[in-house]
């Protein structure tokens, strides 16, 4: 999506891509250390809010010297804070493009955040959030945690697809271990993620989840709130997509017309499910460098 000739073309584009405040890949977080104590902030560390991340990221255009954004893009959680850009820097964002996400979360959402979450508060090894001066990991909540999202992240058609019930022995084991190939494939990612991500970012991230809701401070109503926004926006969504559903951004842009903005709605038929955004599907790169197109045509103009 980004480089030479892509649709966010280095070539026109200067991109400025944030690792929000509270991850564990380069921005300060959890695993950090706290300057007042000389240990990492662990359980310390604040929850932080999306609207806290749009401030964060204010503040860092503000030492780039950018006063306007071309262009706003997130996918997912990203989605909500171009939504929140929007919203709270109105006269700074010329374009908001607002890629498988939702205007708040469902209960359903929430409900899978939570049981992610308590996956990992009740290992053993967690300690509070305070694990890092115990030396260890709460790696079987981590492990069950992204295997419990990553099949919230895929459709059944995909996994139908590419696992079905496949068998890695050919037959019935008649036990508890590995016997189809998506139990492999899940197991495979839990373990891959235990060996890279933050625990204490996985909740922190959860939370600024599930309390997204622009419309809260503007007497519950998303179309007041979206009254504030100057920007041009295209909402995208994946048909396949049940965790953030083509529902949700037609919701958005529902709010976006009811508020007379201008905004481009694109449904893009994959199977990949919410993890659609992060693919090479050709429908959504082709919407993509389109919208682009007309957005570096108006930098230049």
């Amino acid at each position: 999506m980004v480089g030479p000739g892509k649709p966010i073309d280095t070539n026109r584009f200067f991109v400025v891509g944030v690792n929000n405040l509270g991850g564990c890949h380069g921005s300060t977080g959890p695993s950090s250390t706290n300057p007042e104590t000389g240990h990492a902030w662990g359980a310390d560390f604040p929850v932080v809010t999306v609207p806290d991340w749009v401030q964060s990221h204010a503040r860092l255009a503000d030492r780039l010297g950018i006063a306007r954004w071309a262009a706003v893009i997130g996918g997912s959680l990203g989605g909500m804070q171009a939504l929140q850009w929007s919203i709270d820097f109105p006269e700074r964002v010329a374009h908001a493009l607002v890629i498988a996400s939702a205007p708040k979360l469902s209960a359903q959402n929430i409900a899978f955040n939570d049981v992610a979450r308590q996956a990992i508060i009740t290992d053993p090894d967690f300690h509070g959030g305070n694990f890092y001066a115990h030396g260890v990991v709460p790696r079987r909540g981590l492990r069950l945690a992204r295997m419990l999202g990553h099949i919230t992240y895929l459709s059944d058609d995909g996994m139908g697809e590419k696992f079905g019930r496949m068998l890695r022995s050919g037959d019935y084991q008649f036990g508890y271990e590995v016997e189809f190939e998506i139990e492999s494939y899940l197991r495979y990612q839990g373990d891959k993620f235990s060996d890279y991500f933050d625990a204490n970012t996985y909740l922190l991230m959860t939370k600024a989840l599930d309390y997204f809701d622009p419309a809260k401070d503007f007497g519950d109503d998303i179309v007041t709130a979206l009254q504030r926004a100057s920007a041009s926006f295209m909402v995208a969504g994946f048909t396949t997509d049940w965790r953030f559903s083509p529902e949700r951004s037609r919701e958005i842009v529902k709010a976006l017309v009811a508020a007379d903005k201008k905004v481009v709605y694109g449904e893009i038929e994959s199977v990949h499910g919410h993890d659609a955004f992060l693919m090479l599907d050709p429908p959504y790169i082709n919407l993509m460098r389109a919208y682009l197109n007309r957005v570096a045509a108006e930098v230049a103009a």
